[in-house]
């Protein structure tokens, strides 16, 4: 989308847009309320928020598609502006029609190499009607970024572009002369582009002029303040409350107005969080046997019999966390479809354990209805909503109200959590998660992260999030696009930091289709026969308990064929990685606990019997996180000698 402001094009570090005091509601709530905003030239300001703060409208209200209900937006003389909606609307006829006819004046190559960067560069003639909406958002990226624009709004611009292009987008924004603003879920992206953050917090709109790390402290700062004021509230309380309780012949002579004020301190409560810091699902999960799903010599192609992967032996874990990494079309999505025994490979063999029980959250999210309410899409087809269902939802940060919503009513990131906790409901044990961070707010993500390191069962993701599998992986399964599908030493994080030491490549190391490679996290979890990789000292190596052949699973299982390791010395890296994370998770609440103790002592002031009390606990709390950081060191040591 395009507009033009008339009168003369503006010229550097001028004001772009104005935004005073706007508001804007849904039928049962305000979204934001008097948010003012100025933007100019160079800006380049990233909006964040939990979904449902209204980020995606108030992009409309600055863009000037959508009027505030109150409040005024002004923009510079002559200002143009290009707008990625969340919403990705085009016009009838081809991809290169569409971009071409949005107002630019690009040249054919420049439009080419733009589609051909998002992925689309192959489909300049397909109709816009035939694609899916993963493909239709990349087009209107496209488009928009081909507008000479002096300000620049995008929507989530991130979803469905694979790493590569998510890298060349972060580049072609960082030379935008102009105004951005940025709605996204991408931490990388807002943390090497932001110069502002705007945060929409339950209706208001905090601004932090250093970009996202600057958002980070100043959020870090306004919570210990809260913190602070709480304990000092609390103080005055108290000794307001002495006051109060000395009796009436004392208060007489005391103004009336005074003992109001008491009241209201003694009875005052700090504002709670926007929701709670972390998400509380607890429902029983299937226990998993030793096998889960093995696929023997996997040969996956297109309908027109191009070979997406071939080969490929991969056996999951019954705790696996393991990544599929690769470029849009290298066949990711299909594999996964193998892997839930949604489709059949064109060859080879899948076998599933008995006692696997697959939740499957797909890239685009189940189709929901309308007019459903959101308990009644948690309870499912067969079945009435019941109390279940509400504390299900409840603990998934969907309140009393947000449970009767309609599904209309609420934002692209609300549904996505909606559609991720109807997949969860099912109490699944092995989870496959296609995309799963897109539209998903900050908090979700990181409440997520932590999830999903706790969960009792095995986890596939295919994602281009950065941040995401940083957190979540400890294999990663690297699909080049050209048929070949490797492990990676080390998994994401030493494969993107090759990557970008080599200029991007795609290429997975490995000499034949799948590579099993020593060394990696789990190594033997996908191998190719007669295949292994450089320094490898033989084929089909394990570090996770599922080689490809008995000598290979007798020496690994010390010495025992066919058995299982019982000694913490022979953990396998995804037992290590995953206890190292629930550890670090202890020491980080730990950490939180003693420094709330310390702030406790400090503002108990004279107290003998609390600060008795305060000293105790802390004394017990600093023994327990001494002793879960020596746990961390033992684990880090033995993760360390495995290479």
């Amino acid at each position: 989308m395009t507009a033009r402001h008339p009168e003369r094009v503006p010229s550097p570090a001028v004001i772009l847009v104005d935004a005073v005091d706007v508001t804007m509601t849904r039928p049962d709530r305000a979204l934001f309320d008097r948010v003012s905003l100025t933007v100019s030239s160079g800006d380049r300001i990233g909006v964040i928020g939990i979904n449902g703060s209204g980020k995606s409208t108030l992009l409309r209200v600055l863009a000037g598609s959508t009027p505030p209900e109150s409040g005024e937006v002004r923009f510079g003389r002559g200002v143009t502006v290009s707008v990625l909606d969340q919403e990705a609307a085009l016009p009838e006829g081809t991809v290169f029609q569409a971009v071409d006819a949005g107002g630019g004046s690009s040249e054919r190559w420049e439009i080419e190499e733009v589609l051909q960067r998002v992925g689309m560069g192959d489909h300049l003639d397909r109709q816009t009607t035939s694609l899916s909406g993963g493909e239709a958002k990349r087009v209107a990226l496209a488009r928009a970024l081909l507008q000479p624009a002096d300000l620049l709004f995008l929507d989530e611009p991130t979803n469905h572009l694979d790493l590569d292009a998510i890298e060349w987008l972060e580049h072609r924004l960082a030379g935008h002369r102009g105004g951005l603003i940025l709605v996204t879920h991408d931490r990388h992206l807002l943390d090497r582009l932001t110069t502002r953050m705007l945060e929409l917090d339950r209706g208001r709109g905090h601004v932090h002029n250093q970009g996202y790390s600057g958002y980070l402290e100043a959020r870090r700062d306004r919570e210990a303040d809260a913190a602070t004021a709480e304990a000092v509230r609390r103080n005055l309380a108290r000794s307001e409350l002495a006051w109060l309780r000395r009796g009436a012949p004392a208060r007489t002579s005391k103004p009336k107005a005074r003992i109001e004020a008491a009241k209201a301190l003694v009875e005052g409560r700090p504002e709670g969080p926007a929701r709670p810091a972390e998400l509380h699902l607890e429902f029983p999960t299937p226990r998993l046997g030793d096998v889960v799903v093995e696929l023997e010599d996997v040969t996956v192609a297109t309908p027109d019999g191009r070979v997406l992967c071939a080969d490929v032996e991969l056996r999951l874990d019954n705790r696996e966390r393991l990544g599929i990494v690769g470029p849009n079309g290298a066949g990711k999505t299909s594999l996964l479809d193998v892997i839930a025994g949604r489709r059949r490979p064109d060859a080879g063999k899948v076998t599933f354990g008995s006692t696997v029980e697959i939740g499957y959250y797909d890239q685009m999210g189940m189709t929901l209805d309308p007019g459903a309410r959101a308990r009644e899409v948690v309870a499912g087809p067969h079945r009435s909503p019941d109390w279940t269902d509400a504390r299900l939802l409840e603990a998934f940060w969907f309140d009393a109200d947000a449970q009767w919503a309609e599904v209309r009513t609420l934002s692209g990131g609300e549904r996505r959590r909606l559609q991720l906790l109807r997949v969860l409901a099912d109490r699944p044990n092995v989870l496959l998660l296609d995309e799963p961070t897109n539209d998903l707010d900050l908090e979700t993500l990181r409440a997520l992260e932590d999830f999903l390191e706790d969960w009792p069962g095995a986890v596939v993701v295919i994602s281009h999030d950065r941040a995401f599998l940083e957190r979540v992986v400890t294999d990663a399964l690297i699909m080049d696009g050209t048929g070949t599908a490797a492990r990676y030493p080390g998994g994401f994080s030493a494969w993107d930091g090759d990557r970008r030491a080599k200029g991007g490549t795609r290429q997975a190391v490995g000499s034949g289709r799948v590579t099993g490679l020593p060394g990696s996290p789990g190594a033997s979890g996908a191998s190719s026969r007669g295949a292994s990789g450089p320094g490898s000292p033989g084929r089909g190596s394990s570090g996770r308990g599922s080689s490809n052949t008995a000598a290979d699973r007798g020496a690994e299982d010390g010495g025992r064929p066919g058995g299982r390791k019982r000694s913490s010395a022979g953990r396998s890296s995804s037992t290590l990685g995953h206890l190292l994370r629930r550890v670090e998770k202890e020491v980080a609440k730990l950490e939180k606990q003693k420094a709330e103790l310390e702030r406790e002592l400090l503002a108990a002031g004279a107290d003998h019997q609390r600060l008795t009390e305060l000293g105790d606990r802390l004394t017990a709390v600093s023994a327990s996180l001494a002793d879960a950081e020596e746990r961390w060191m033992g684990l880090a040591e033995e993760q360390e000698a495995k290479g």
